[in-house]
Protein backbone atom coordinates (compact mmCIF):
# COMPACT_ATOMS: atom_id res chain seq x y z
CA UNK A 1 0.00 0.00 0.00
CA UNK A 2 1.65 3.76 -0.77
CA UNK A 3 -0.27 5.57 1.43
CA UNK A 4 0.99 6.67 5.00
CA UNK A 5 -1.51 7.91 6.71
CA UNK A 6 -4.98 6.75 8.19
CA UNK A 7 -8.43 8.66 8.39
CA UNK A 8 -8.90 9.03 12.37
CA UNK A 9 -12.26 7.26 13.31
CA UNK A 10 -11.94 5.10 9.75
CA UNK A 11 -11.17 2.37 11.49
CA UNK A 12 -13.39 2.15 14.36
CA UNK A 13 -16.24 3.37 15.55
CA UNK A 14 -20.28 2.78 14.84
CA UNK A 15 -20.89 1.66 11.19
CA UNK A 16 -22.79 4.00 8.93
CA UNK A 17 -23.70 2.89 5.81
CA UNK A 18 -24.75 4.82 3.32
CA UNK A 19 -27.37 3.34 0.47
CA UNK A 20 -26.10 4.88 -1.85
CA UNK A 21 -28.26 4.00 -5.39
CA UNK A 22 -25.84 2.34 -7.88
CA UNK A 23 -27.91 2.76 -11.38
CA UNK A 24 -25.48 5.04 -12.52
CA UNK A 25 -23.48 4.37 -15.75
CA UNK A 26 -20.42 4.52 -16.22
CA UNK A 27 -19.07 7.43 -18.81
CA UNK A 28 -18.52 6.86 -22.53
CA UNK A 29 -16.62 4.00 -23.78
CA UNK A 30 -12.97 6.41 -24.09
CA UNK A 31 -12.96 7.27 -20.56
CA UNK A 32 -13.99 3.82 -19.07
CA UNK A 33 -11.88 3.00 -16.21
CA UNK A 34 -9.43 -0.07 -16.40
CA UNK A 35 -8.74 -2.95 -13.49
CA UNK A 36 -6.59 -5.34 -12.87
CA UNK A 37 -5.84 -7.49 -10.19
CA UNK A 38 -2.07 -7.10 -9.07
CA UNK A 39 -1.39 -10.42 -7.05
CA UNK A 40 -0.14 -13.25 -8.27
CA UNK A 41 -2.08 -16.80 -7.90
CA UNK A 42 -2.12 -18.67 -4.87
CA UNK A 43 -2.58 -18.53 -1.37
CA UNK A 44 -2.16 -15.17 0.49
CA UNK A 45 -3.33 -12.81 3.14
CA UNK A 46 -4.21 -9.99 1.07
CA UNK A 47 -5.36 -9.50 -2.74
CA UNK A 48 -4.77 -6.07 -4.58
CA UNK A 49 -6.82 -4.67 -7.21
CA UNK A 50 -6.08 -1.59 -9.05
CA UNK A 51 -8.38 0.58 -10.43
CA UNK A 52 -7.25 3.71 -12.84
CA UNK A 53 -8.99 5.92 -15.49
CA UNK A 54 -10.47 9.56 -15.28
CA UNK A 55 -13.33 8.33 -13.40
CA UNK A 56 -11.52 5.87 -11.20
CA UNK A 57 -12.90 7.86 -7.92
CA UNK A 58 -16.57 7.63 -8.99
CA UNK A 59 -16.23 3.79 -10.24
CA UNK A 60 -15.44 2.40 -7.11
CA UNK A 61 -17.86 4.77 -5.41
CA UNK A 62 -20.55 2.48 -7.24
CA UNK A 63 -19.56 -0.39 -4.86
CA UNK A 64 -17.45 0.86 -1.95
CA UNK A 65 -19.19 2.93 1.52
CA UNK A 66 -16.54 3.95 3.87
CA UNK A 67 -18.18 3.22 7.84
CA UNK A 68 -18.69 7.02 7.86
CA UNK A 69 -20.94 6.85 4.56
CA UNK A 70 -19.06 9.36 3.34
CA UNK A 71 -18.30 9.22 -0.18
CA UNK A 72 -14.73 8.30 -1.53
CA UNK A 73 -13.77 11.66 -3.67
CA UNK A 74 -14.61 13.20 -0.14
CA UNK A 75 -11.19 12.33 1.38
CA UNK A 76 -8.08 13.56 0.50
CA UNK A 77 -5.77 11.35 -1.93
CA UNK A 78 -3.22 9.08 0.05
CA UNK A 79 -5.53 8.40 2.85
CA UNK A 80 -6.21 4.68 3.69
CA UNK A 81 -10.19 3.80 4.42
CA UNK A 82 -11.79 0.84 5.38
CA UNK A 83 -15.14 -0.42 4.92
CA UNK A 84 -17.34 -2.65 2.66
CA UNK A 85 -17.31 -3.66 -0.93
CA UNK A 86 -21.43 -3.67 -1.88
CA UNK A 87 -21.36 -6.48 -4.19
CA UNK A 88 -19.95 -9.00 -2.94
CA UNK A 89 -22.68 -10.92 -1.56
CA UNK A 90 -25.29 -9.86 0.73
CA UNK A 91 -22.36 -9.05 3.63
CA UNK A 92 -20.27 -7.57 1.04
CA UNK A 93 -16.47 -8.01 1.52
CA UNK A 94 -14.70 -5.48 4.29
CA UNK A 95 -11.84 -4.12 1.83
CA UNK A 96 -9.25 -1.32 2.71
CA UNK A 97 -9.18 1.18 -0.29
CA UNK A 98 -6.69 4.20 -1.31
CA UNK A 99 -6.86 6.91 -3.69
CA UNK A 100 -3.34 7.30 -4.93
CA UNK A 101 -4.36 9.78 -7.29
CA UNK A 102 -7.40 11.15 -8.39
CA UNK A 103 -6.98 8.59 -11.25
CA UNK A 104 -6.07 5.56 -9.33
CA UNK A 105 -7.48 4.12 -6.80
CA UNK A 106 -5.82 0.75 -4.76
CA UNK A 107 -8.80 -1.84 -3.35
CA UNK A 108 -7.12 -4.79 -0.88
CA UNK A 109 -9.08 -7.41 0.20
CA UNK A 110 -8.67 -11.04 1.91
CA UNK A 111 -6.39 -13.07 -0.06
CA UNK A 112 -6.96 -15.81 -2.39
CA UNK A 113 -9.04 -15.56 -5.62
CA UNK A 114 -12.46 -15.42 -5.01
CA UNK A 115 -12.70 -11.83 -3.50
CA UNK A 116 -10.35 -9.59 -5.97
CA UNK A 117 -12.51 -11.99 -8.97
CA UNK A 118 -16.02 -10.54 -7.44
CA UNK A 119 -14.45 -7.05 -7.09
CA UNK A 120 -13.23 -7.10 -10.29
CA UNK A 121 -16.46 -8.51 -11.96
CA UNK A 122 -18.66 -6.21 -10.12
CA UNK A 123 -17.20 -3.19 -11.43
CA UNK A 124 -16.49 -5.27 -14.44
CA UNK A 125 -20.11 -5.89 -14.78
CA UNK A 126 -20.65 -1.13 -14.98
CA UNK A 127 -18.14 -1.18 -17.66
CA UNK A 128 -14.91 -1.41 -16.48
CA UNK A 129 -11.88 -2.83 -18.57
CA UNK A 130 -10.24 -5.27 -17.19
CA UNK A 131 -6.82 -5.38 -18.21
CA UNK A 132 -3.89 -7.96 -17.31
CA UNK A 133 -0.85 -6.95 -14.27
CA UNK A 134 1.38 -6.72 -17.04
CA UNK A 135 -0.36 -3.99 -19.08
CA UNK A 136 -1.31 -2.61 -16.00
CA UNK A 137 2.38 -2.14 -15.06
CA UNK A 138 3.61 -1.17 -18.51
CA UNK A 139 0.78 1.69 -18.24
CA UNK A 140 2.26 3.04 -15.20
CA UNK A 141 5.61 3.25 -16.04
CA UNK A 142 7.04 6.12 -17.79
CA UNK A 143 9.40 4.10 -20.46
CA UNK A 144 8.95 0.62 -21.93
CA UNK A 145 12.52 -0.78 -21.16
CA UNK A 146 11.53 0.32 -17.46
CA UNK A 147 8.33 -1.65 -18.07
CA UNK A 148 9.79 -4.61 -18.96
CA UNK A 149 12.23 -4.80 -15.94
CA UNK A 150 9.02 -4.43 -13.89
CA UNK A 151 7.45 -7.22 -15.28
CA UNK A 152 10.69 -9.47 -15.51
CA UNK A 153 10.84 -8.36 -11.53
CA UNK A 154 8.09 -10.67 -11.03
CA UNK A 155 9.96 -13.43 -12.79
CA UNK A 156 13.17 -13.12 -11.07
CA UNK A 157 13.37 -16.09 -8.80
CA UNK A 158 16.92 -15.06 -7.27
CA UNK A 159 17.71 -11.81 -5.12
CA UNK A 160 20.79 -11.57 -7.64
CA UNK A 161 18.52 -11.50 -10.22
CA UNK A 162 16.52 -9.20 -8.95
CA UNK A 163 19.16 -6.91 -7.82
CA UNK A 164 19.91 -6.78 -11.04
CA UNK A 165 16.44 -5.77 -12.79
CA UNK A 166 16.57 -3.44 -10.23
CA UNK A 167 19.06 -1.79 -11.85
CA UNK A 168 17.74 -1.56 -14.88
CA UNK A 169 14.27 -0.31 -13.73
CA UNK A 170 16.55 2.25 -12.09
CA UNK A 171 17.42 3.43 -15.17
CA UNK A 172 20.97 1.57 -15.91
CA UNK A 173 20.46 0.13 -19.19
CA UNK A 174 18.80 3.73 -20.39
CA UNK A 175 21.41 5.75 -19.50
CA UNK A 176 23.80 3.39 -21.29
CA UNK A 177 21.93 3.53 -24.24
CA UNK A 178 21.97 7.06 -24.40
CA UNK A 179 25.95 7.29 -23.61
CA UNK A 180 26.25 5.15 -26.97
CA UNK A 181 23.63 7.62 -28.75
CA UNK A 182 25.22 10.71 -27.13
CA UNK A 183 29.04 9.35 -29.00
CA UNK A 184 26.74 8.65 -32.27
CA UNK A 185 26.40 12.03 -32.55
CA UNK A 186 29.58 13.46 -31.60
CA UNK A 187 30.92 11.80 -34.19
CA UNK A 188 32.51 8.93 -31.99
CA UNK A 189 31.41 5.61 -33.13
CA UNK A 190 34.07 3.49 -31.68
CA UNK A 191 33.29 4.62 -27.86
CA UNK A 192 29.79 3.78 -29.37
CA UNK A 193 30.69 0.15 -30.25
CA UNK A 194 32.22 -0.46 -26.70
CA UNK A 195 29.00 0.41 -24.87
CA UNK A 196 27.17 -2.12 -27.35
CA UNK A 197 29.81 -4.60 -27.15
CA UNK A 198 29.27 -4.68 -23.75
CA UNK A 199 26.13 -5.29 -23.57
CA UNK A 200 26.07 -8.40 -26.28
CA UNK A 201 28.82 -9.83 -24.09
CA UNK A 202 26.31 -9.37 -21.13
CA UNK A 203 22.88 -10.88 -23.26
CA UNK A 204 23.34 -14.79 -21.90
CA UNK A 205 22.99 -13.09 -18.50
CA UNK A 206 19.99 -11.06 -19.24
CA UNK A 207 17.77 -13.53 -21.09
CA UNK A 208 18.74 -15.73 -17.70
CA UNK A 209 17.32 -13.04 -15.08
CA UNK A 210 13.76 -14.35 -15.18
CA UNK A 211 14.14 -17.82 -16.74
CA UNK A 212 16.83 -20.61 -15.04
CA UNK A 213 19.47 -21.60 -17.07
CA UNK A 214 19.66 -25.15 -17.93
CA UNK A 215 22.41 -27.44 -17.22
CA UNK A 216 22.06 -31.32 -18.00
CA UNK A 217 23.77 -34.25 -16.96
CA UNK A 218 24.59 -37.13 -18.97
CA UNK A 219 26.42 -39.88 -19.10
CA UNK A 220 26.43 -44.01 -18.96
CA UNK A 221 24.14 -45.84 -16.92
CA UNK A 222 24.78 -46.07 -13.59
CA UNK A 223 27.63 -43.36 -13.23
CA UNK A 224 25.41 -41.61 -10.88
CA UNK A 225 23.68 -38.92 -12.27
CA UNK A 226 21.28 -38.56 -10.35
CA UNK A 227 22.55 -39.15 -7.07
CA UNK A 228 24.88 -35.83 -8.15
CA UNK A 229 21.77 -33.83 -8.87
CA UNK A 230 20.32 -35.06 -5.37
CA UNK A 231 23.48 -34.38 -3.85
CA UNK A 232 23.76 -30.73 -5.07
CA UNK A 233 20.05 -29.81 -4.15
CA UNK A 234 21.00 -30.75 -0.94
CA UNK A 235 17.49 -32.99 -0.96
CA UNK A 236 16.56 -36.94 -2.64
CA UNK A 237 15.09 -35.37 -5.51
CA UNK A 238 15.69 -37.80 -8.42
CA UNK A 239 14.90 -41.88 -7.89
CA UNK A 240 18.47 -43.75 -7.05
CA UNK A 241 19.07 -47.52 -7.54
CA UNK A 242 21.69 -49.67 -8.13
CA UNK A 243 19.98 -51.56 -11.33
CA UNK A 244 21.39 -49.49 -14.53
CA UNK A 245 18.86 -47.41 -16.39
CA UNK A 246 16.45 -46.51 -13.40
CA UNK A 247 15.86 -43.23 -15.26
CA UNK A 248 13.64 -43.79 -17.90
CA UNK A 249 12.81 -39.72 -18.63
CA UNK A 250 14.02 -36.48 -17.86
CA UNK A 251 13.52 -35.08 -14.44
CA UNK A 252 13.83 -31.80 -13.54
CA UNK A 253 14.41 -29.83 -10.55
CA UNK A 254 14.68 -26.02 -9.92
CA UNK A 255 17.77 -24.46 -7.58
CA UNK A 256 19.98 -21.23 -7.19
CA UNK A 257 23.51 -21.68 -7.42
CA UNK A 258 25.58 -18.69 -6.12
CA UNK A 259 22.88 -16.75 -6.87
CA UNK A 260 21.73 -17.88 -10.58
CA UNK A 261 18.46 -19.89 -11.11
CA UNK A 262 19.19 -23.37 -12.16
CA UNK A 263 16.95 -26.08 -13.57
CA UNK A 264 19.19 -29.38 -13.64
CA UNK A 265 17.91 -31.85 -15.68
CA UNK A 266 18.29 -35.99 -15.03
CA UNK A 267 18.55 -37.45 -18.35
CA UNK A 268 18.38 -41.56 -19.09
CA UNK A 269 21.79 -42.94 -19.30
CA UNK A 270 23.13 -42.97 -22.82
CA UNK A 271 24.04 -46.22 -23.95
CA UNK A 272 22.34 -48.43 -27.15
CA UNK A 273 19.79 -50.65 -26.62
CA UNK A 274 16.68 -51.99 -27.55
CA UNK A 275 14.02 -51.63 -25.12
CA UNK A 276 11.19 -49.54 -26.67
CA UNK A 277 10.64 -47.49 -23.25
CA UNK A 278 14.97 -46.99 -23.01
CA UNK A 279 15.36 -46.02 -26.10
CA UNK A 280 12.69 -43.05 -25.81
CA UNK A 281 14.23 -41.93 -22.61
CA UNK A 282 17.74 -41.63 -24.01
CA UNK A 283 16.15 -39.67 -27.60
CA UNK A 284 14.50 -36.99 -24.98
CA UNK A 285 18.07 -37.18 -23.21
CA UNK A 286 19.63 -36.25 -26.30
CA UNK A 287 17.38 -33.04 -27.07
CA UNK A 288 17.76 -31.72 -23.71
CA UNK A 289 21.62 -32.21 -24.09
CA UNK A 290 20.99 -30.36 -27.27
CA UNK A 291 18.99 -27.15 -25.61
CA UNK A 292 21.28 -27.34 -22.54
CA UNK A 293 22.86 -24.19 -21.23
CA UNK A 294 25.68 -26.70 -19.60
CA UNK A 295 26.44 -30.14 -20.24
CA UNK A 296 27.90 -31.91 -17.51
CA UNK A 297 29.32 -35.49 -18.39
CA UNK A 298 29.54 -37.45 -15.69
CA UNK A 299 31.95 -40.67 -15.62
CA UNK A 300 32.32 -43.65 -13.10
CA UNK A 301 35.92 -43.12 -11.44
CA UNK A 302 35.57 -47.00 -10.11
CA UNK A 303 34.72 -48.47 -13.73
CA UNK A 304 37.21 -48.62 -16.47
CA UNK A 305 37.60 -46.21 -19.21
CA UNK A 306 35.75 -47.14 -22.62
CA UNK A 307 35.28 -45.98 -26.01
CA UNK A 308 31.82 -44.89 -25.72
CA UNK A 309 33.19 -42.40 -23.54
CA UNK A 310 35.70 -41.03 -25.72
CA UNK A 311 33.46 -40.75 -27.88
CA UNK A 312 31.35 -38.74 -25.52
CA UNK A 313 34.03 -36.49 -24.46
CA UNK A 314 34.50 -35.79 -28.30
CA UNK A 315 30.64 -35.27 -28.68
CA UNK A 316 30.60 -32.82 -26.07
CA UNK A 317 34.04 -30.96 -25.91
CA UNK A 318 32.60 -27.78 -23.86
CA UNK A 319 31.25 -29.76 -21.31
CA UNK A 320 32.07 -30.00 -17.42
CA UNK A 321 33.65 -33.15 -17.09
CA UNK A 322 32.82 -34.87 -13.68
CA UNK A 323 34.58 -37.96 -12.54
CA UNK A 324 32.01 -39.33 -9.43
CA UNK A 325 32.24 -42.21 -7.37
CA UNK A 326 35.95 -41.26 -6.26
CA UNK A 327 35.62 -42.89 -3.03
CA UNK A 328 35.23 -45.71 -4.49
CA UNK A 329 38.31 -45.26 -6.63
CA UNK A 330 40.89 -43.00 -4.73
CA UNK A 331 43.15 -41.38 -7.02
CA UNK A 332 42.22 -40.64 -10.84
CA UNK A 333 43.44 -42.72 -13.67
CA UNK A 334 45.97 -41.01 -15.76
CA UNK A 335 43.94 -42.72 -18.55
CA UNK A 336 41.07 -40.15 -18.09
CA UNK A 337 40.81 -36.55 -19.05
CA UNK A 338 41.17 -34.14 -16.53
CA UNK A 339 37.49 -32.66 -15.10
CA UNK A 340 36.13 -32.71 -11.67
CA UNK A 341 36.67 -35.58 -9.09
CA UNK A 342 33.41 -35.54 -6.49
CA UNK A 343 31.50 -38.61 -4.61
CA UNK A 344 27.90 -38.04 -4.43
CA UNK A 345 27.96 -40.63 -1.68
CA UNK A 346 30.24 -38.66 0.74
CA UNK A 347 29.99 -35.32 -0.64
CA UNK A 348 33.39 -34.73 -1.84
CA UNK A 349 33.32 -32.28 -4.23
CA UNK A 350 30.44 -31.00 -4.58
CA UNK A 351 30.36 -27.56 -3.66
CA UNK A 352 33.40 -27.44 -6.51
CA UNK A 353 31.12 -28.52 -8.65
CA UNK A 354 28.16 -26.17 -7.79
CA UNK A 355 30.67 -23.20 -7.86
CA UNK A 356 32.03 -24.46 -11.46
CA UNK A 357 28.90 -24.99 -12.89
CA UNK A 358 28.06 -21.25 -11.62
CA UNK A 359 31.24 -20.08 -13.18
CA UNK A 360 31.21 -21.64 -16.44
CA UNK A 361 27.30 -20.09 -16.70
CA UNK A 362 28.30 -16.98 -15.80
CA UNK A 363 31.87 -16.69 -16.32
CA UNK A 364 32.10 -12.58 -15.91
CA UNK A 365 28.89 -11.43 -13.54
CA UNK A 366 27.81 -7.80 -14.05
CA UNK A 367 28.70 -5.34 -11.34
CA UNK A 368 26.09 -3.80 -8.57
CA UNK A 369 24.68 -0.85 -11.30
CA UNK A 370 26.02 -2.08 -14.44
CA UNK A 371 23.58 -2.02 -17.86
CA UNK A 372 22.31 -5.43 -19.01
CA UNK A 373 19.87 -5.78 -21.61
CA UNK A 374 17.73 -8.70 -20.17
CA UNK A 375 14.56 -9.14 -23.60
CA UNK A 376 14.93 -10.63 -27.07
CA UNK A 377 13.75 -7.49 -28.40
CA UNK A 378 16.29 -5.13 -26.78
CA UNK A 379 19.28 -7.94 -27.67
CA UNK A 380 18.52 -8.05 -31.37
CA UNK A 381 18.58 -4.00 -31.19
CA UNK A 382 21.64 -4.23 -29.70
CA UNK A 383 22.95 -6.53 -32.24
CA UNK A 384 21.80 -4.85 -35.25
CA UNK A 385 23.31 -1.48 -34.14
CA UNK A 386 26.08 -3.33 -33.62
CA UNK A 387 26.16 -5.03 -37.41
CA UNK A 388 25.84 -1.08 -38.08
CA UNK A 389 28.37 0.42 -36.68
CA UNK A 390 30.80 -2.56 -38.30
CA UNK A 391 29.69 -1.80 -41.38
CA UNK A 392 30.30 1.69 -40.86
CA UNK A 393 26.35 2.75 -40.80
CA UNK A 394 26.51 5.30 -38.15
CA UNK A 395 23.02 6.49 -38.58
CA UNK A 396 21.15 3.53 -38.81
CA UNK A 397 22.86 2.10 -35.95
CA UNK A 398 21.83 6.19 -33.96
CA UNK A 399 18.46 5.61 -35.65
CA UNK A 400 17.05 2.05 -34.17
CA UNK A 401 19.12 3.02 -30.75
CA UNK A 402 16.77 6.36 -30.76
CA UNK A 403 13.63 3.94 -31.20
CA UNK A 404 14.71 1.73 -28.62
CA UNK A 405 14.92 4.59 -26.14
CA UNK A 406 11.62 6.18 -27.21
CA UNK A 407 9.84 3.36 -26.16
Amino acid sequence: MSATHVEPGELGGRRKVERRQADSSLPPTDSVCRVAILTPPGRGAVASVAVAGPQATSCVDLFFRTVTGRPLGEFPCGRILFGRWQGAGPAGEEVVVCRRTPQEVEIHCHGGRLAARTIVDSLVGRGAREISWQDWATRQTAGRIEAEARIALAAARTERTAAILLDQWRGALRSSLAQAVAHLRRGEPAAAALILQTLQQRADVGLHLAAAWRVVLTGRPNVGKSSLINAVLGFERCIVHAEPGTTRDVITAQTALEGWPVELADTAGVRDGTDEIEVAGVRRARQQLEQADLVVLVFDTSSPWTKADDAAVAEWPDALVTHNKCDLAPGLPQARPPGLTVSAATGTGIDTLSHEIARRLVPQPPAPDAAVAFTHAQIQVVQAAQTGLAASHNDEALSMLTRLLAE
